[in-house]
């Protein structure tokens, strides 16, 4: 049997997906002040980012600078999140359409999941608040979160779901492999990101469902201009990472305690886009579901292309 929906057949196995989904929804279901902030404030004595996404321990830096450089780079991981989750909820909002008159377990599923990255952004720009309590001023973070949605949203379906599994795949990867297993970090930095990974284990399940969904409904040559778009999109994240780790590397070197030479001020900065790199595009490429899922959607020589637009950004 399959449920039927305006644009598309949606096998039962998949139905059953979507339900599983809203169960997993219902039982993780937090809140923000009760559950994640819980009265607390940021310990400015303790490293926000781990080493294994900040890079820190690359860098000849002091103890305390390298734990300045992570509260820095833990700060902008949260503004990010916040950033991407925009165009995230926006596209979602906008797919669950198609599912109103059709299968409610998909329909419901996927409103769950804008209400989620919803409180996600509340979530991020309470956290921006509280960390720029507690640290020097002068931090920036200038990104036009709506500015940037406009321009992800004007692109594919495809391509902005393709992008928004590889970051809800690499925020699993983030919390279990580095978050999760360092206990140095801040106690409520961590918590932030181990509620947010309760919701994105699910997200994924549903970008999944839908990527897969909307691909069956291509022609060769609309996937194959989708593919270009995605690329776009992956240039255009990284640009947005270059003009951040230029600024993160200047409020590196304004509030460490001492004058940089300008050598090492230039070497803060290509190290602070390196971790950026890895923590918004190589780690989420990489990932072997993602790999796997994308290969299973498009052509060997697309699947180069995406591999040598990505060899670029070095």
């Amino acid at each position: 049997m399959n449920a039927i929906v305006s644009n598309a057949i949606i096998p039962m196995a998949d139905t059953a997906k979507y339900a599983r989904a809203i169960a997993a929804s219902k039982a993780v279901r937090w809140d923000i002040d009760n559950d994640v902030i819980r009265g607390r404030r940021f310990d400015v004595a303790k490293k926000y980012l781990p080493d294994g996404l900040s890079l820190v321990q690359e860098m000849a830096l002091s103890e305390a600078e390298m734990r300045f450089a992570s509260q820095i780079q833990g700060r902008t991981y949260a503004n990010v999140f916040g950033l991407v989750e925009r165009f995230i909820t926006a596209k979602l909002i906008d797919v669950s359409r198609e599912h109103t008159l059709g299968d409610q377990n998909a329909l419901e599923a996927l409103v769950r999941f804008s209400d989620e990255e919803i409180k996600h952004q509340i979530l991020f720009r309470r956290i921006e608040a509280m960390m720029a309590e507690t640290m020097p001023a002068g931090y920036r973070f200038d990104v036009d979160s709506d500015a940037v949605a406009r321009a992800v949203l004007a692109k594919s379906t495809w391509s902005v779901l393709v992008l928004t599994l590889h970051i809800e795949l690499f925020v699993q990867l983030h919390y279990r492999q580095s978050i999760e297993p360092d206990n140095g970090l801040s106690e409520l930095f961590k918590d932030v990101f181990l509620f947010h990974w309760k919701d994105e284990a699910q997200h994924s399940v549903l970008d999944e469902l839908e990527l897969k969904r909307h691909d069956a409904t291509l022609s060769r040559e609309e996937r194959e201009r989708a593919v270009g778009e995605f690329i776009d999109l992956v240039v255009a994240v990284d640009a947005i990472l270059q003009v951040q780790a230029k600024a993160d590397a200047a409020y590196f070197g304004a509030n460490c305690g001492r004058k940089l030479q300008p050598a090492e001020a230039e070497q803060v900065g290509r190290h602070f886009l390196k971790a950026y790199r890895w923590q918004y595009i190589f780690s989420g490429a990489g990932h072997p579901r993602f790999q796997g899922i994308v290969k299973g959607l498009i052509g060997a020589d697309q699947m180069v292309r995406i591999e040598a637009a990505l060899g670029t950004l070095v």
